[in-house]
């Protein structure tokens, strides 16, 4: 009979601490939605600090009325953070449309104006998110083998200097040449071919009015081809100028102190 008793006494004991099991589980799973919450969450310390305000409030509650009160009080405040972040997207999609817009204002200016030449093939403009391209055939600006723009091609260079010298707009001119090698005291290289002829053409828009500052001249040789390089045809197509009007500023560039690795390694 001693016995019996002794094991009841421990099932009762048992039964009495058996809700630190559920307990526990409940505090785990509270904390893994924590954490998961963190980590699909992005970093906006305006959203942080009200999301963690509206928990806290919530939490400290001791009526579920009282908690519904007080994250009534805090819904207006989420409401408002994401109508602002509504506007902002709105007001970026809207800038981004106009600037869309500019450029294709632009990109028509300078087909109307060299019209002939994209008739015959030997001007394409296109635009894309980057901006608009004016790519010129090499024949229409340089005899072969130079850099030296020839007496007609001012015409063509000139017609689009008067549409973007108006404009803020960063510009790239990039000299591409086909995969024949040139080897002369001037050009040792295509490199040296393709980036003269883009210096040449900056020379000209600077003379034209448009502000230095905005352009760069860029040489590529022969490395990005559009077409192939084993036909005539496709060599005259790779032998071109593109001037890339850019749709916005490039990033503007930070020069990192040293002191900054080290706060990071501490």
């Amino acid at each position: 009979m001693i016995r019996k008793r002794n094991l009841k006494y421990e099932e009762d004991a048992d039964n009495h601490e058996r809700w630190l099991v559920s307990y526990a589980d409940f505090i785990t799973l509270l904390f893994a939605f924590f954490v998961v919450m963190y980590a699909i969450s992005s970093i906006n310390d305006g959203k942080y600090k009200v999301l963690s305000h509206s928990l806290v409030n919530a939490f400290k509650s001791n009526t579920a009325n009282t908690g519904a009160s007080r994250q009534s009080e805090a819904l207006p405040v989420i409401i408002n953070q994401q109508s602002d972040s509504i506007k902002i997207f709105d007001d970026i999609r809207i800038q981004s449309i106009k600037r869309q817009e500019k450029m294709k204002g632009m990109a028509k200016n300078i087909l109307k104006a060299l019209e002939p030449l994209v008739n015959d093939g030997k001007v394409r403009v296109t635009q894309s998110a980057l901006g608009v391209t004016v790519e010129i055939n090499a024949s229409v600006l340089f005899s072969p083998g130079q850099a030296k723009l020839a007496e007609n091609s001012s015409l063509t260079l000139q017609a689009v200097a008067q549409v973007i010298k108006d404009h803020d707009h960063q510009i790239h001119v990039e000299g591409h040449t086909d995969n024949l090698p040139i080897f002369t005291e001037n050009f040792p290289s295509n490199w040296e071919l393709s980036t003269a002829r883009a210096s040449s053409v900056i020379r000209l828009f600077i003379e034209q009015g448009v502000d230095a500052q905005r352009l760069t001249a860029i040489g590529y040789g022969e490395y990005k081809p559009v077409e192939t390089n084993d036909s005539p045809e496709g060599r005259k197509r790779n032998r071109r100028v593109s001037i890339m009007i850019l749709s916005k500023e490039p990033d503007k560039v930070m020069e990192l102190p040293v002191a900054l690795e080290a706060e990071h390694s501490q």
